[in-house]
């Protein structure tokens, strides 16, 4: 009985401690005259340097594709038509950042 009541804590150490290190990926948007800026990271503060980030149009057709620098940001011209972002860091959801969500920084 005591070596399983010590496997059951082991295993609920190990559930929470890894819950504890889980993290996602987050992205913030803003417009700067006739570019839209990203910054691409993850909820526990790190980077996300040399990752691609998409640019669509509502038809789901790539309009740009840009990599991240090593501050984790990226430019894109600013299109002509409605859009969203992408940044699919590929063990996590992807985020989306639609147009209506950018505003002028």
């Amino acid at each position: 009985m005591k070596k399983q009541a010590g496997l059951f804590l082991l295993s609920c150490g190990a559930l929470f401690s890894a819950s504890a290190f889980a993290h996602f990926p987050i992205m913030s948007c803003w417009s700067e005259s006739e570019q839209i800026v990203c910054h691409a990271g993850y909820s526990d503060g790190s980077t996300a340097v040399d990752y691609d980030i998409h640019l669509y149009d509502y038809d789901d057709t790539l309009i740009a594709k840009e990599t991240t620098d090593k501050g984790s940001k990226v430019r894109f011209t600013k299109p002509d038509t409605d859009f969203y972002i992408v940044f699919d860091a590929g063990h996590e959801s992807p985020v989306e950042v639609d147009v209506v969500e950018i505003k002028e920084k």
